[in-house]
């Protein structure tokens, strides 16, 4: 007989030796161990919401994330070739900056809790984010919410969004290190601050002020900004003589389509993931809902805008068609839950009118904005807030004409502020040459489509 074999045989019979009683004892202690282990452990009725809210918010925020890519694919199909490669370092550049700036003090600014610096108007000006632990255990996690860590991620996404709108506006004349500075200041302070007044639990918040997911928070605050910088910046060469406006056609309008669906699909997670909990029969169906009228709305615009130009110019202008789409996506945003199926038809169809028909008012004030960010997230984000109390029985027109007008001047004249320091110190403009020439080259001696430009 081996060692081993002997070995198991003389385990078993000490095992067989030992006192039933002792295996009784033993079993009875563990059993009351396993009780009060049970009794002291959450039940999954408490720790099912934080489970499924946080789930919300990771889900939401990589939706969000996903509109980074729309954003750069739309610029890079709308503006022209020798532009296209700034154009993608700009949208890469600018969403990573706001990953830090966002993280270092950002998210203290919007977030302050009780820690206020000026109670209700500014936030905690240094309180960089910080996370749970690792391995939290369901005992010690605060179970009313979400975990820090979700929704400082989706937090974060709606922040780089906001810096997004502005590089449309701007491109194929602004110089990048000048552009990339004004994202330090827009995603760190002015953001936040703003945002603060209404989702930090601010004095627009106490006030009554209503923005679901942000039509003026994200979209009009960064249309005010790109409103600022293309006011200092002015207009590209060649786009306006003699009083008439001259299209400068875009590189790849496959790109752009591209663009608009990826924005589309991130809306999603955008207004649905700002329910803010998916813990319940109602939230999650809430959400169903908040997806169904998001999409209403981005059909609505997109058909308003086809019919519009066809009206207009004998012809359908896909750029406006999509730019209807978003028009529709940016007018749902403030107020996504209370309509209608048809509620949000409507919305949506009035956003696309408006980017229809305010791309030429801004041409007669010789307002260059190339991707038409303006007439898409700041007017529409206008109508978007305006129309909430048709639908919310809680909100009123002078409460959020209030709001509006408030984080508009506030965001237009700091914005202002900022792009007329950058242009007196370092400069915003690239030189007559550089831009007639093609900022790829000129910014990073590069070119998108290197092969086209050498025959």
């Amino acid at each position: 007989m081996n060692k081993t074999l002997q070995k198991a045989l003389l385990v078993g019979a000490a095992f067989a030796a030992l006192p039933v009683v002792a295996f009784a004892q033993d079993t009875t202690a563990a059993e009351a161990a396993a009780d009060v282990v049970e009794a002291a452990a959450p039940t999954f009725d408490e720790i099912g919401p934080y489970i499924m809210t946080t789930l919300l918010f990771l889900i939401g925020g990589f939706l969000v994330m996903w509109m980074a890519a729309g954003f750069a694919m739309l610029e890079a199909g709308l503006v022209r070739s020798k532009n296209v490669t700034t154009q993608l370092t700009k949208n890469v550049a600018l969403f990573a900056i706001a990953g830090i700036m966002y993280w270092l003090i950002g998210y203290g600014i919007m977030y302050p809790g009780d820690d206020w610096t000026i109670t209700g108007y500014l936030g905690n000006l240094w309180s960089p984010a910080s996370l749970e632990p690792v391995g939290l255990a369901a005992a010690d996690a605060d179970l009313g919410y979400a975990s820090v860590a979700s929704d400082f991620f989706f937090q974060l996404m709606f922040c780089a969004t906001t810096a997004s709108i502005v590089s449309g506006t701007l491109a194929e004349r602004v110089k990048l290190w000048p552009f990339l500075a004004f994202t330090v200041v827009l995603t760190g302070i002015l953001y936040p601050i703003e945002a603060s007044w209404q989702w930090g639990g601010g004095w627009l918040s106490e006030m009554g002020f209503y923005d679901f997911a942000g039509s003026t928070l994200v979209h009009a605050a960064g249309g005010f900004a790109a409103l600022a910088g293309a006011l200092v910046l002015g207009p590209r060469i060649g786009r306006y003589k003699d009083g008439k406006s001259f299209p400068m056609p875009g590189s790849n309008l496959a790109l752009a389509t591209l663009g608009t669906f990826i924005l589309w699909l991130g809306w999603f997670g955008f207004n649905g993931g700002s329910q803010l909990a998916a813990g319940t029969v109602g939230d999650i169906t809430d959400v169903g809902r908040i997806f169904a009228n998001t999409n209403m709305a981005a059909s609505a615009g997109a058909v308003t805008a086809l019919v519009l130009t066809q009206l207009m110019y004998g012809k359908v202008d896909l750029t406006m068609v999509l730019n209807g789409a978003l028009a529709g996506l940016v007018s749902i945003t403030a107020g996504p839950l209370d309509p209608s199926l048809f509620g949000a038809l409507l919305i949506g169809a009035v956003g696309g009118g408006i980017a229809v028909v305010v791309v030429p008012m801004l041409d007669k004030m010789k307002i260059d904005d190339v991707v038409g960010a303006i007439p898409v997230h700041l007017v529409a984000g206008f109508w978007g807030t305006m129309i909430v109390p048709w639908n919310s029985a809680d909100t009123s027109y002078v409460t959020q004409f209030v709001g509006f007008a408030s984080i508009g001047i506030f965001m237009f004249v700091v914005s202002l502020v900022v792009w007329m320091i950058l242009k007196a110190t370092v400069g915003i403009r690239v030189s007559e040459e550089a831009e007639i020439n093609g900022l790829d080259m000129h910014e990073l001696g590069m070119e998108a489509y290197p092969e086209f430009s050498k025959g």
